[in-house]
């Protein structure tokens, strides 16, 4: 029996420690077109080998000095981590059939060994493992390409962000090096809450639109130098749903958690926020980490009602309150661990704003 011709390229092991078995199987392969055939004597080998090779089919006998066959079988599991072990075990003794199949064996040819049985075996075999590997190439190609494809997803979401912030700086220069500050701000502190390495990407990247909507506020109300009156007030609360309008209803899961963010940043734990008077764990979690970065880089930031106050100060404000903020506006665990790591918000002012 002839292989077809993609199947005599397959590489392929015979086991056994009987010399007169190998050279009849070598030469029955050989003779049926087998271009790679290998072989050992020692069954303690056989792991070391396959290591190496991955050979295609291993003609493995059971009955061996040191290790039988399935002790080797057991040995091949731990290379073959698909769960695939490319055996077809040589044996005279029937009862040792339904054994090997259990012990993870794809197939037996029996002893005396039967040419066209022997041929017809690993041709069959060789065809199942090689539609195999061929199956595992197509998904890892596919995987690559789902990857390529969410990078370059990735990538556009991004440059959209940018081209929004850089819209928002447009309309306040001091905006700039805020929002940068808010990107490294509230990923740390995302991390140092144990989130996962997705939600902290994703909270850098959002992050910096938090205050998108005020590029709708007039900049009579936006720019005054002077305290806001009640009625400009109202105006400049309308940034955080006009925020969350500007990014809402996208596909992308950073403006997304923009929109999030834009909406409750302002909200507060004890409920006295705006604009929804939202309260405790309602508030989504990246609004409340948000939160107590944009209050920690405003005190630090010099204001036309304000000049810019020291890290030790702002510490002291926020855990401590001043009348104005209070620890009860945030969430009690974020600001036990923005107390414990405040020194690495002291550290990301002082890098992000020279």
């Amino acid at each position: 029996m002839k292989a077809i011709p993609d199947l005599l390229q397959a590489k392929i092991l015979i086991v056994d420690d009987q010399p007169a078995n190998i050279l009849l199987l070598d030469m029955m392969l050989r003779g049926a077109g087998y271009v790679s055939v290998t072989s050992t004597l020692v069954s303690s080998e056989v792991c070391a080998l396959h290591a190496l090779q991955h050979y295609d089919l291993i003609l493995l006998d059971l009955q061996m000095p040191v290790l039988d066959g399935f002790q080797v079988m057991e040995g091949l599991k731990l290379i073959e981590t698909d769960g695939y072990v490319p055996v077809l075990v040589i044996t005279a003794e029937p009862a040792h059939r339904l054994r090997a199949l259990r012990a993870g064996a794809k197939d037996f040819i029996s002893k005396p060994f039967n040419m066209v049985e022997v041929l017809a075996r690993v041709n069959n075999m060789l065809e199942v493992r090689l539609l195999q590997k061929a199956l595992i190439q197509q998904n890892e190609l596919l995987e690559r390409r789902v990857l390529e494809r969410t990078a370059e997803l990735r990538e556009g979401y991004v440059e959209t962000i940018i081209t929004m912030t850089r819209a928002a700086e447009h309309k306040d220069e001091d905006t700039g090096t805020h929002v940068q500050r808010i990107s490294y701000y509230s990923s740390a502190l995302a991390r140092l809450l144990g989130l996962n390495e997705e939600f902290v990407d994703r909270i850098f990247h959002a992050s910096p639109m938090h205050d998108i909507g005020k590029i709708g506020i007039p900049d009579h109300v936006l720019l005054k130098t002077g305290g806001l009156s009640p009625p400009e007030w109202d105006i400049m609360k309308t940034h955080a749903e006009m925020g969350a309008l500007i990014l809402g209803k996208s596909k992308s899961p950073y403006l997304q958690m923009g929109s999030e963010i834009a909406l409750n940043h302002h909200e507060r734990w004890d409920g006295t926020g705006y604009p929804n008077g939202m309260q405790g764990d309602n508030i989504p979690l990246s609004a409340r980490i948000m939160n107590i970065c944009d209050i920690y880089d405003a005190l630090r930031s010099k204001r036309p009602y304000k000049p810019a106050f020291e890290h030790e100060k702002t510490v002291d404000i926020i855990t401590k309150g001043d009348g104005r903020t209070l620890p009860a506006h945030f969430d009690p665990l974020i600001l036990q661990m923005f107390e414990q790591h405040h020194t690495s918000f002291r550290d990301i002012f002082a890098n992000c704003t020279k």
